[in-house]
């Protein structure tokens, strides 16, 4: 039988929206690097190396080769985008610091190592925000952190923590949290197992319209049945 825990990646991608508003409880155990503050902006020029010896024309056509939609209907570059999303950041909004952990994981947007090295993708540095949102009680937020720790990604694999960040997120009505707190749940990783209350949490998000949640539960039937 097949329980499924929703990916990563792919559920990072859509946690740019949503709602939670409630007020975190105890303070995590993980705490964000130094290196959460030492972020540089995304990249919406050609290198030199690659943009030397060409005319406007062609510097033009390559960029947009390289950097596929390099302005938005609103007419922001990917690095106006970022700069306005890391002020917001900064500044303390929850949404703006789990959507700029979305952009590090996802490497939208840029980082370094101390050596220069540019990161493809900084899975620490994202960490770091889905810390500071979820901290603020934000449930997409402490989702993300939740699906980083279970996975050992930016984080120490920890699934008691996931657990309790699924817990959270699920409490507010987090579809994806709720599927994956029935799976560990059903499990009985980083908690002890309960098949009623991996059920419990599988109908909540089913009711949702979560396809994963309902799969599950005509896993867990179907288990029964034989």
């Amino acid at each position: 039988m097949k329980i499924s825990i929703a990916l990563l990646l792919g559920v990072l991608l859509t946690m740019l929206s949503g709602c939670g508003d409630e007020e975190s409880g105890d303070k995590l155990d993980y705490e964000p690097s130094s290196e959460a503050i030492n972020e540089i902006t995304t990249i919406d020029e050609l290198p030199s190396f690659l943009s030397e010896g060409l005319s406007p024309e062609e510097k033009t056509e390559l960029r947009e080769q390289i950097i596929p939609g390099s302005t938005d209907e609103d007419g922001q570059t990917p690095n106006e985008r970022f700069q306005a999303l890391l002020e917001d950041a900064k500044a303390g909004d929850p949404i703006a610091q789990n959507g700029l952990g979305v952009m590090y994981y996802t490497g939208e947007a840029v980082s370094k190592t101390e050596t220069g090295e540019i990161l493809d993708h900084d899975p620490e540095l994202a960490a770091g925000w889905f810390y500071r949102s979820a901290e603020q009680g934000y449930a997409d937020a402490q989702f993300n952190l939740g699906l980083m720790h279970a996975n050992g990604e930016g984080v120490e694999q920890n699934m008691d923590q996931a657990v309790a960040l699924f817990k959270k997120a699920a409490d507010q009505g987090h579809v994806d949290a709720q599927n994956n707190l029935g799976a560990l749940y059903y499990l009985g990783e980083g908690i002890t197992r309960d098949e009623d209350k991996a059920i419990k949490w599988f109908e909540k998000a089913a009711a949702q319209g979560n396809e994963e949640a309902q799969a599950n539960l005509e896993a867990i039937k179907a288990a029964k049945s034989q």
